[in-house]
């Protein structure tokens, strides 16, 4: 079962929607609000966050119809925010409309501005030391960082930027290679996006 406290889901809430104040300004709570009891209240404390808020649009939806709506319409989410055991699903199934698990940044964020930034996928041991992962979740957890924890907005943008140019250029790693493609090593990869920045 899921234990939250009431505490506990406004402090992840009100930094869900502070985010999504410098976003796009909409939050998609995913819970299981029909079945479990830990996600009646999870919808309750989020509704009430929302008071406060009005800027911003909230949308309940439960996880299965989530599940779905992220690999058919990814581009409806701004700001997701949802339990531990849904997020955890839920984020390496976004990872893989993206491609690759080395493609998707992650904030684990406090009630201040810092927070923890890391590749959403963790480390890779199995190619460690052979310059073949994919440095671009790495670059986008530092924009990212940028961003939420510094209030380095043009300099974020700029990451992202690059990032966005050094793709849509034709450069990938091994992981995102494609026919007509050309494949860079970490080093390489991470080289040209720092010379697009």
């Amino acid at each position: 079962t899921l234990t939250y406290s009431e505490d506990e889901i406004r402090r992840i809430a009100i930094k869900a929607f502070d985010v999504a104040m410098k976003r796009r300004k909409k939050v998609t709570s995913v819970d299981k609000a029909n079945v479990l009891d830990s996600s009646r209240l999870w919808r309750k404390v989020v509704t009430e966050v929302a008071k406060d808020y009005p800027e911003v649009t909230l949308e309940h939806m439960l996880v299965d119809n989530s599940a779905m709506q992220l690999v058919k319409d990814p581009a409806q989410f701004d700001v997701m925010v949802t339990e531990n055991m849904f997020g955890d699903i839920l984020s390496d199934e976004a990872s893989m409309i993206t491609g690759s698990i080395g493609m998707l940044p992650s904030a684990s964020m406090n009630e201040t501005k810092f927070g923890l930034y890391e590749p959403s996928g963790g480390s890779a041991p199995d190619i460690a030391g052979q310059n073949k992962a994919n440095p671009i979740a790495t670059i986008l957890s530092a924009a990212m960082m940028l961003r939420y924890s510094f209030d380095m907005v043009k300099e974020a943008d700029a990451v992202e930027n690059a990032v966005s140019k050094v793709l849509k250029d034709g450069f990938r790693t091994g992981d995102i290679m494609s026919e007509g493609m050309t494949k860079l090593s970490c080093s390489e990869m991470g080289d040209k996006i720092a010379e697009n920045i």
